[in-house]
């Protein structure tokens, strides 16, 4: 006896497929959904840690700027402190260099040499004088070059024939300045320490 199962059966299949395929695209939502959330927090998390990086180098930065002002404002505080004290010893070291002057003076200036004038600026001296010739003026540049402790590097500024009475006499001589410089007693020093022979200085009393 054949049997004819009349029951819509195909139709029930296809029903069911659908079902099943609207279950795994929802599931298929849920998940995509579930992921993007995921990867957010993640990237959010790690945005929110960058941004605390950031703040703290940014608020290091700061604060090591403040530090940099305040070791560039102590360096110009040391470097001015250092000038003055310099020059509290540059008036100590030098308050005797006239003496000194005078002293080199009477030892480098040879005969036929009259000086009428010298005048100290800073380091340098300016001396003026008649001498009896040319020969004379290099005889004392050689002096004041080669034999002089205290003074060094003279410079002829002017030399010119010139003619003086003495007496009743009319006499011709050489007008002449040389610019001449004069080292501090600490240069000597500092020679003498590193194996230069120099004489010792005369100290004022």
């Amino acid at each position: 006896m054949i049997k004819i199962n009349l029951l819509p059966h195909r139709e029930a299949t296809r029903k069911k497929r659908k079902e099943a395929f609207f279950v795994m695209l929802a599931l298929s939502a849920i998940s995509g959904l579930l992921l993007v959330l995921a990867v957010g927090a993640f990237f959010s998390h790690a945005i929110s840690e960058q941004n605390a990086r950031n703040l703290y180098i940014q608020t290091e930065n700061t604060r090591l700027d403040g530090q940099i002002k305040e070791i560039v404002s102590l360096k110009q505080d040391i470097a001015s402190l250092k000038a003055r004290q310099q020059a509290v010893e540059n008036l100590q070291s030098d308050r005797n260099q006239p003496v000194y002057l005078m002293d080199e003076l009477v030892k480098q200036v040879p005969e036929g040499i009259y000086l009428r004038s010298f005048k100290q600026e800073d380091q340098r001296v300016v001396l003026s004088g008649y001498a009896q010739s040319n020969e004379r003026v290099s005889e004392l540049l050689r002096n004041l070059s080669n034999n002089s402790v205290w003074l060094e590097r003279p410079d002829l500024i002017e030399i010119r024939a010139a003619n003086i009475t003495i007496g009743k006499d009319p006499k011709r001589v050489f007008d002449f300045t040389i610019n001449v410089g004069i080292k501090r007693p600490r240069d000597i020093a500092t020679a003498s320490a590193n194996g230069g022979q120099v004489a010792a200085p005369v100290v004022a009393k």
